[in-house]
């Protein structure tokens, strides 16, 4: 875009910056990153496969817990160790502690093979496993920190962002490579058992060895970083359950938001539950080995990693809340059914379409909270999320397999010849898929801001390209523009400003405002302005708004549209959805049906938001002019977060403004945005006798 100024225009040549990998060092750091993510990925498979191997004679129960115990001793330090580990970590040389932590890790893995060739399978060797298992977890509580503290004093702050998306990719995105690997190496073990002896019993093995060969080069990348960066500020890592206690106080406050958090939790158990029993049900369910459990593993992260990137393109027109409760809806679907099937090819093909609900799920919950929590909250919440998260699948990861050792292997008679095994780990599944429906559907019930709309109709709209609008009434031939904001946000200004420069444009305008454009408005404002009526209950305030607006619409605004007019308020129904739903914390399905009720289902053809932090607008002001500025800071936050969630769920009727612009940027931006809905203007001595203007375009 070309921006207009005095004097010719200059082609000014821009330079793209370079990529955050162009840093040599930041390179360095993210390939031992990459290689360690690999190594961490491959280490689960590896010790999970393991676990199950060396318990294979001791029956179904005992499987079940054995590898339920390595996911136990996997999560066990993080829970407990954290925040001492964070603390003693800062007190070292983060490339020594690096390094360190590299060599011991490879020692500590290398141990695991090495034993079980010099001593055969007993239970001692199993209870080595996990004592190592803990033991490599402590030791990755000091690598982490010290990665992650390193890592901004490795790069510009603006491109911090870019740099951490980068980590995130290797540290998902290496499961997939590492179960692709290992599967690949449990295919060749019977050729290689007669030319490498450790391999006679388990291939699980060579993955161990190359799993320790990885931290080595991990350990060679970080000492050969030049200019380790000396000078480097500390990380704070508060306990998980004090994480939780204060997350949850933030996550309480809003219901879109605990939503978010109970939906994202669910789907966690719901996920603890498959790796829990995955190893038993691949192996003992459909007869498949170490290769099979590999491919399932990664077919998980293949299908996370297909949802978090074609899923929100595929479904662009369907509400982000709807979808979130769908796919988890749907992944529990999905679930029960990869519960009942005895297929090893269906199971994959199912297990990539879970963890494509998964990774949609994921993907637009963590974009949801970015765009519901304040900036200043939202570190603590995503602390919360992932704290909360560590939790629920230690606790389900403990569980699962206990559940399925208990409940064992059964047959169920299905006819005079037919048996179907039911065993464990199918109820496990089950159960998980249960609890995800459940989960999905509570989720959706909270975050539905279409309601009203039916969702297989919705749905079949999105998924061919589009997005269901239900039929409306006919609208009449005139123009209808809201404006909405915080206090002190400068929208009476800009409302003002828009019908001065429509009667300009030769436009019969008719400029309003809520509460108060009529006699009986007048009256209500005054109650409901009036600091002195600081008593006045909610449900009041609520239903007082809806009658003021009840007058506005059958007494200004219907009859200026109805003779084609450009009609400008000042507030509107949004108003009362973030102030009295959100701000007031009323049932905002209600109040949307009392407004809706209130005026007929008219609806703005544009609202414009003029955005503004509440810690700017209230400055704006001297003192607090009335009932409604008075109100604590909390509470312009939460009607604030309404309106931006709002606004981001109808982005075609919605134009939303940065308020801390200049008055004559805002209203250049206002004016952009309208003249796109505008007819062409009639001056108003060329007017019909019926003095309106041409119909207008729906």
């Amino acid at each position: 875009m070309t921006t207009p100024g005095p004097g010719p225009a200059r082609a000014v040549s821009r330079r793209k910056p370079p990529h955050v990998l162009a840093n040599a060092r930041f390179r360095r750091l993210w390939m031992a990153m990459s290689v360690c993510s690999l190594g961490d990925w491959l280490n689960i498979i590896a010790l999970t496969a393991l676990a199950g191997n060396l318990t294979q004679g001791s029956g179904y129960q005992t499987q079940s817990l054995a590898i339920g115990g390595v996911f136990v001793a996997k999560m066990l330090p993080a829970i407990l160790l954290g925040p001492l580990a964070g603390a003693v970590a800062d007190r070292f040389d983060r490339r020594l502690a690096m390094v360190a932590a590299d060599l011991l890790r490879f020692a500590l893995v290398v141990s695991i093979p090495v034993v079980m060739l010099v001593s055969t399978p007993s239970p001692g060797t199993y209870q080595w496993v996990i004592i190592v298992t803990l033991l490599v977890e402590c030791v990755n509580l000091f690598w982490v920190p010290a990665k992650d503290a390193t890592v901004p004093n490795l790069v510009p702050k603006d491109r911090l962002e870019e740099a951490n998306q980068l980590n995130l990719l290797v540290t998902y995105g290496t499961a997939p490579v590492a179960a692709a690997l290992f599967a690949l190496l449990a295919l060749p073990a019977d050729l290689l058992r007669g030319v490498v002896p450790i391999l006679a019993d388990d291939p699980a093995r060579l993955a161990l060895f190359i799993n320790a060969a990885v931290y080595l080069v991990s350990a060679f990348l970080i000492f050969t970083l030049p200019d380790f960066p000396k000078n480097h500020t500390g990380i704070s890592t508060p306990s998980v359950l004090r994480q939780i206690g204060e997350g949850w106080r933030f996550v309480g406050a809003s219901p879109i938001v605990r939503g978010l958090v109970i939906g994202m939790a669910g789907a966690f158990a719901a996920g603890g539950a498959v790796i829990g029993v995955a190893r038993v049900y691949v192996v003992k369910g459909l007869g498949g080995g170490d290769a099979a459990y590999g491919t399932v593993f990664g077919a998980v992260f293949v299908g996370m990693a297909c949802g978090m990137f074609f899923g929100p393109r595929l479904m662009r027109e369907l509400s982000r809340r709807r979808l979130f409760g769908l796919a988890i809806v749907a992944a529990g679907a999905v679930l029960a059914t990869t519960a009942l099937i005895h297929n090893l090819v269906l199971v994959v093909l199912l297990t990539v379409l879970l963890g494509a609900c998964a990774g949609i799920a994921w993907i637009i919950g963590y974009t949801l909270i970015g765009l519901e929590v304040e900036d200043q909250l939202r570190g603590r919440t995503f602390a919360f999320l992932q704290s909360l998260a560590r939790v629920v699948l230690l606790l389900v990861v403990a569980v699962a397999p206990t559940l399925a050792g208990l409940y064992g292997e059964r047959d169920i008679k299905l006819g005079p010849n037919v048996d179907y095994s039911f065993d464990g780990s199918n109820l496990v599944l089950l159960i998980g898929a249960v609890l995800a429906t459940v989960v999905g559907v509570v989720a959706l019930r909270q975050m539905d801001d279409r309601k009203g709309v039916p969702i297989a109709t919705d749905l079949l709209a999105a998924l061919r390209g589009h997005r269901y609008a239900p039929d409306q009434p006919e609208r009449p031939r005139g123009i209808f523009i809201a404006f909405e904001g915080g206090e002190g946000s400068g929208k009476t200004t800009q409302s003002r400003l828009l019908a001065i420069w429509l009667r300009d444009q030769g436009f019969d305008v008719v400029q309003t405002r809520e509460p108060g454009s009529t006699k009986v408005g007048m009256r209500l404002r005054a109650i409901l302005l009036d600091a002195a009526h600081q008593g006045l209950s909610p449900r009041s305030e609520a239903l007082l708004y809806a009658a003021d607006r009840a007058e506005h619409v059958e007494k200004v605004i219907m009859p200026a549209l109805t003779r084609g007019a450009v009609v400008v308020t000042d507030r509107y129904v949004d108003s009362s959805l973030a102030y009295q739903g959100a701000g007031r914390s009323l049932d905002r399905a209600e109040v949307v049906r009392l407004n809706g009720w209130a005026t007929g289902g008219l609806v703005p053809d544009l609202t414009v938001l003029i955005d503004v932090p509440p810690s700017v607008g209230l400055t704006r002001f001297a003192s607090p002019a009335d009932r409604i500025e008075s109100e604590p800071l909390e509470f312009h936050e939460r009607v604030r977060r309404e309106f931006r969630a709002l606004a981001a769920a109808e982005p075609d009727r919605y134009v939303v403004i940065d308020g801390t612009l200049t008055q004559a940027e805002v209203n250049r931006l206002i004016q952009d945005r309208v003249r796109e809905i505008l007819p062409d203007p009639v001056p108003h001595d060329s007017e019909d006798s019926t003095g309106t203007m041409p119909a207008i375009r729906d």
